[in-house]
């Protein structure tokens, strides 16, 4: 005849024992929320008002909010499923997610400070190439020439530009993407507006506290134009959310299934969410250990 101390004993047993056996036959953890959230979806997303002038191609969602003026919609082309969201809950979600990024990029360890240098081949340009990092300047950045961004083989780094103020590119330059995967992340986090020069073919998340203006055949060939607070205006462009999908005939080579928006080290996006499996073998030993307390007592 088993005693309460052998009774005990035994669901102690199944304490430690359950939650081995539900995770064996439990699937994989959850994926966790994208560094994006919902505003992942979008390939423009403006604040106060979305401006456009001439024949413009999006690869991914146009949203606003909370203004409610988009001009010269009729001549916008959305590529695919991607659809508009003016002045409703889907874009006020992508702009409250996309606030949220813009913190959290600004609040990153600096790995390197670029001062006052001047980005690109060009004219002044001191930096042609870059590693992943995070990259801080001292006011403004400029863009003059072509830069090449290179992930060294690593899917799942990162390149964050810090910019507090204005972020401008010249005429005709261009960022180049190569050794990346679909991890990959690319973002410009800018204190005040973006500007982007005649033809330049721009790559990343331009996530600006203002406004961003794309002036005529200006490109983001992967990535996107957030604005948070001001508008966006745009002129004959062509703006992809996803690098697999539509470049636009450009001999661009870009990475990154979507859009550039991987993990960021460091931010929420990088935990994991407990699988189910997980949660139901803790609440099975929880059980177990009581109820072995009241046999004991």
């Amino acid at each position: 005849m088993r005693t309460p101390r052998d009774l005990a004993r035994r669901y102690i047993g199944w304490a430690f024992a359950l939650p081995f056996g539900v995770l064996l036959c439990a699937s994989s953890p959850a994926s966790a929320t994208a560094f994006l959230g919902s505003a992942q979806n979008f390939a423009v997303l403006g604040n106060q008002s979305v401006s456009n002038t001439g024949p413009t191609t999006l690869n991914g969602d146009l949203g606003l909010y909370p203004g409610t003026s988009i001009t010269d919609v009729t001549q916008i082309t959305l590529v695919g499923s991607s659809v508009v969201y003016q002045t409703d809950g889907p874009a006020q979600q992508a702009q409250i997610d996309s606030t949220t990024a813009y913190n959290t990029l600004a609040g990153l360890s600096v790995t390197t400070n670029l001062g006052t240098q001047i980005l690109g081949n060009g004219v002044g340009g001191t930096i042609s190439s870059l590693t992943p990092g995070v990259y801080k300047f001292s006011s403004s950045a400029q863009l003059n020439g072509a830069l090449t961004l290179d992930f060294t083989g690593d899917p799942n780094a990162a390149f964050i530009f810090q910019i507090p103020t204005t972020l401008t590119t010249a005429s005709g330059s261009s960022v180049n993407v190569t050794g990346g995967g679909s991890s990959s992340g690319v973002y410009w986090q800018v204190g005040s507006s973006a500007t982007l020069g005649t033809t330049t073919t721009f790559a990343g998340n331009i996530l600006a506290d203002q406004s961003i203006t794309l002036n005529t055949s200006a490109s983001i060939v992967c990535g996107r134009a957030i604005a948070l607070n001001a508008s966006v205006t745009m002129d004959t462009n062509s703006i992809s959310n996803d690098c697999a999908t539509a470049n636009f005939l450009t001999s661009i080579s870009d990475y990154g299934s979507v859009g550039f928006s991987g993990p960021v080290s460091g931010s929420p996006s990088q935990v994991p969410e407990p699988g189910s499996g997980l949660i139901l073998a803790i609440g099975l030993a929880g059980i177990a250990v009581a109820t072995a307390r009241r046999v004991t007592a």
